[in-house]
């Protein structure tokens, strides 16, 4: 069983990047997500923690709040919502907040529209993608 993972990028000359890490996120048991261990990039701005990092999956995920770029749309990492210099690496709150989303959507913040529509009229075919996706994402 794999578990969550975060730790500080490195910079060219050998020495740890604090303001970017690499982390994985573990697929919840008992849902389409697991077995994968989903990465994911958080870069933290100067201005953190008033300021939330940028989140963003590594290959992109199929996720209706997942933007075909990678990014996540959640409402506790969104300055403008949620967000509370409170929320830290430390609680973990961001990865467990992010690995909630995973098997429950936002449908109120679609971020990718081909996962949406899936998601919203056909489940089934939602978490067959799901599946295929946590086998490709199942740690090496």
């Amino acid at each position: 069983m794999w578990g969550f993972y975060a730790r500080p990028c490195k910079n060219e000359d050998g020495t740890m990047d604090l303001m970017n890490w690499e982390c994985g996120i573990p697929g919840r048991e008992g849902t389409p997500w697991e077995g994968g261990v989903y990465r994911l990039t958080l870069a933290f701005p100067e201005e953190y923690p008033s300021k939330p990092p940028k989140c963003k999956f590594t290959p992109p995920l199929f996720h209706p709040n997942v933007y075909p770029s990678g990014t996540v749309c959640l409402s506790i990492i969104n300055e403008e919502q949620d967000w509370k210099p409170a929320i830290t690496m430390k609680q973990a709150s961001i990865l467990l907040g992010i690995q909630d989303l995973l098997n429950d959507p936002n449908p109120h913040s679609p971020a990718q529209s081909e996962a949406y529509t899936l998601f919203r009229k056909d489940m089934d075919e939602y978490e067959r993608r799901v599946r295929i996706q946590a086998r490709e994402n199942i740690p090496r």
